[in-house]
């Protein structure tokens, strides 16, 4: 896509700090880092969401997250690793080209990414979702 940013990061258009890269991905660094190490694993083609990703290209994308997790921890001495991927504005997909962050976690370092109050939901409500959900399996 001529418009898309990752694309030109792909092209060499735009310049990026290399993590990794093979024929079909490219990690980089995250110019807008939540914590040290913060980077960025892409599909090399162009795939907007989750929804348009082939399962294939999905599998071998989380292959190399795996690849890349534990080197990366290590290089910057993290306690953790959270993997975060959005789809879509309301889930605050800014860029619409598939991406996974790969954030490195440190005990004090006080990023809310995954954490939330555990609140009991309507066991009916959430036993409706499942059977939809299932339903269209």
């Amino acid at each position: 896509m001529a418009d898309c940013i990752f694309c030109k990061i792909v092209a060499g258009a735009i310049p990026s700090t290399k993590v990794y890269e093979d024929e079909k991905f490219l990690a980089f660094m995250d110019i807008n880092p939540l914590t040290r190490g913060h980077c960025l694993l892409i599909p090399k083609d162009h795939h907007p969401t989750v929804f348009d990703m082939p399962e294939s290209l999905l599998r071998d994308l989380i292959a190399v997250a795996k690849k890349l997790a534990g080197p990366l921890r290590e290089a910057v001495g993290a306690s953790g690793l959270n993997f975060l991927q959005s789809n879509g504005r309301a889930a605050n997909q800014i860029v619409d080209h598939y991406h996974l962050h790969l954030i490195p976690r440190f005990a004090a370092d006080e990023v809310q990414v995954a954490s939330w109050e555990l609140v009991p939901g309507d066991m009916a409500d959430i036993a409706a979702a499942a059977d939809a959900t299932r339903n269209l399996l």
